[in-house]
């Protein structure tokens, strides 16, 4: 097995090519920077890959990276690998002044780093060759790579537009069975689907309220923020016992300003984003559904074209018509056809049922991390809450007695 945990690359002193260490690929995406001017500005990454596999050329290779080649990475992969589930990308941002904010930065540098690591981490995805290129050709051959095979996509803006929107309705339709009759309709896939589509649901609101926690927090820290100000200046107006318990009770408020903001980008980083990554996930799911529906209308056109070949193969042989030998020719053709859309339907399916199982395992272990960190933070910021105002009560309650 492959370990992807970030660990330090390999003991002090030892060829990190040993054949006695075990097999480990670290990936890190670090040092975000602007480069470019106005609608030119994008965000360069350096991605760092560490490793002793063999198929890699370098044990240690560092590159420069911006988000349309992670895009072209996700791209090759959802081609290659139909029936898996693609890790997703972090969405973008069309708002300038949030497409460069130190927090969207940061959000966005650590949704790469999960998506990379998770194609590096899957058993089959990580054998792509396309990882392998996007983790150590330089710079300037990657950028000719990205340029070629997007040359086809030169089309007017307008038409690029209408071929997503057709795409996009295509997807839609296929996912949610508009297609009739040429649809997939057991009692398994039916209850997957049901799943899915509840599962987005559940997260996208759960997201949501997440989202407006981190909102509250933020809110209720300035507001502390701006009391614990007002406090001090009205401190100072005050006589000394009552003026300086006004200035410590605007400092605890200050105090307690900072833990809630810090607390809110806590909340953001461990729980809101990582729940806005399985909304994303979802997505992907639901890629791959469409990619099966799409396989099984194939295999069914298939297999009825087919049939109809078949009946005007008896019918030529009736008639003795010289085009007997040649719908023959056909016929055959068209069965392995069928054949082929058949196995590849059937390897789909168990592809999916494969990745169902790991996305079940692997949302467990990061629902259950992020609602850990979500009640751990919140349990010490209501102590540290707690503290604050406990400590300063017996001063408060001084100065109500002498007075």
């Amino acid at each position: 097995m492959i370990s992807t945990e970030r660990s330090p690359f390999g003991p002090s002193g030892q060829n990190p090519r040993s054949p006695s260490e075990n097999p480990f690929l670290t990936i890190s995406v670090t040092d975000p920077v602007k480069l470019g001017n106005s609608v030119q500005s994008y965000i360069s990454y350096r991605v760092i890959t560490k490793t002793n596999l063999p198929e890699f050329e370098d044990s240690e290779k560092i590159v420069i990276r911006r988000y349309s080649d992670f895009e072209w990475l996700h791209d090759r992969l959802a081609e290659k690998y139909k029936g898996f589930f693609i890790p997703p990308l972090p969405e973008k941002s069309t708002v300038e002044k949030f497409r460069f904010s130190a927090e969207f930065i940061e959000t966005r540098r650590q949704a790469l780093d999960m998506f990379i690591n998770r194609v590096a981490s899957h058993p089959e995805l990580r054998k792509s060759e396309d990882l392998k290129i996007f983790l150590q050709e330089d710079e300037e051959k990657m950028e000719r790579i990205r340029t070629l095979e997007i040359g086809y996509f030169k089309k007017k803006p307008a038409d690029l537009i209408q071929i997503f929107k057709d795409v996009g309705s295509k997807v839609s339709d296929v996912v949610l069975g508009k297609e009739k009759p040429m649809e997939e309709s057991t009692p398994e896939y039916e209850k997957l689907k049901h799943y899915i589509f509840e599962l987005e649901d559940h997260l996208a609101e759960a997201q949501k309220q997440a989202f407006r926690l981190v909102k509250r927090h933020r809110e209720l820290g300035q507001s502390l923020s701006d009391f614990g100000k007002a406090i001090k200046l009205l401190g100072s107006c005050e006589g000394d016992s009552l003026g300086k318990v006004f200035s410590e009770l605007g400092s605890k408020s200050e105090l307690l300003s900072i833990k809630l903001q810090k607390e809110a980008h806590n909340l953001l980083m461990n729980f809101e984003e990582p729940l806005k990554d399985y909304v994303r996930a979802v997505q992907s799911i639901k890629a791959t559904m469409a990619d099966r529906a799409n396989a099984f209308r194939q295999q069914c056109e298939l297999a009825e074209t087919v049939k109809l070949k078949m009946i005007n193969i008896e019918k030529l042989a009736l008639m003795h018509s010289e085009k007997h030998g040649e719908a023959e020719m056909e016929y055959k053709e068209l069965k392995a056809e069928s054949e082929e859309a058949t196995r590849r339907f059937e390897n789909i399916v168990k592809l999916m049922n494969e990745e169902l199982v790991r996305f079940q395992e692997q949302k467990t272990a990061d629902m259950g991390l992020a609602f850990h960190e979500f009640a751990k933070g919140q349990a010490k910021l209501a102590n540290d809450i707690a503290d604050a105002w406990r400590n300063i009560l017996p001063k408060l309650e001084a100065c109500s007695s002498s007075s």
